[in-house]
């Protein structure tokens, strides 16, 4: 509430107690008027979880539309999911950074990444026959569990876990590139490069220990998602932003979905 705020609190123009300073005095057709004129935006104009869901649900569905054309034209044609995989990322970053929400960008967003999810699903399926949907079934138990603990309030986003979600974010985006640049440059000949090196911890693969603590991170941001839409909701915010956290959790999802992807991948080739 603005009261919190100590500008505001420390205001007598804004506290309920005490006189604030004279007004000229008024009609009571304009006391009407200024009675009845709505100090909040009308209940059509903004967010709420119902249809925040609904813009979800219409941005997984397209995601899914993309998916399914990814899965059949991958081998086919694979120009297709690498240029989709380009813009994926250009319109990621874009509509990270946008101050207003586009849902037109949005829904290309999720067309293109849907293209690019596809395909390389059917390359993992390729690899390892039904991977693919332990790897759905892994991601909703997550998200799943992730909303139900949400909503009961036994998680709940925090300033401190939030610099340290963000640390952890760095260090895992270092991590990446350097691994990326080992597997292009040669430094490595292993599929997943140093993922696939056992570790200290009963020669584990660092990918399965990696993806497992990306998954904790993925269900994190999920919160930091969940946190945002309790609070548009709470704030009244115009009913635009529902496509900002319908963005935000398809982000989360996919990534959430392609690192359990790609951890199961890696455990299934340490077998």
């Amino acid at each position: 509430m603005a009261l919190d705020n100590p500008a505001f609190s420390r205001n007598k123009a804004f506290s309920s107690k005490g006189a604030v300073a004279a007004v000229p005095d008024v009609s009571a057709t304009e006391l009407q008027e200024m009675y009845d004129r709505p100090t909040t935006p009308n209940d059509r104009e903004v967010m709420t979880v119902e249809d925040t869901i609904a813009k979800s649900a219409l941005s997984f569905g397209i995601l899914l539309a993309g998916a399914a054309v990814g899965w059949f034209t991958a081998s086919a044609m694979p120009w297709l999911w690498i240029g989709a995989a380009i813009v994926g990322l250009v319109l990621g970053l874009v509509n990270s950074f946008k101050r207003e929400p586009s849902p037109a960008l949005i829904l290309i967003y999720a067309a293109v990444q849907g293209v690019f999810v596809g395909a390389i699903s059917a390359f993992f399926e390729t690899m390892v026959p039904g991977i693919v949907g332990q790897a759905v079934i892994a991601t909703l138990v997550v998200v799943g569990v992730t909303l139900a603990l949400f909503a009961s309030g036994k998680i709940r986003a925090s300033a401190k876990a939030t610099k340290i979600f963000l640390v952890a974010m760095i260090g895992y985006a270092v991590f990446s590139l350097v691994n990326f640049g080992l597997m292009i440059f040669g430094g490595t000949d292993s599929a997943f490069g140093l993922r696939s090196e056992p570790s200290f911890l009963f020669g584990i693969p660092w990918g399965v220990l990696i993806g497992i603590f990306v998954v904790i991170l993925a269900a994190y941001s999920l919160v930091l998602d969940f946190d945002f839409i309790q609070q548009g909701v709470k704030n009244r915010a115009p009913r635009k932003y529902g496509w900002t956290a319908a963005f935000g959790i398809m982000v989360t999802v996919i990534w959430l979905y392609l690192e359990i992807l790609r951890m199961l991948a890696i455990m299934q080739s340490s077998d």
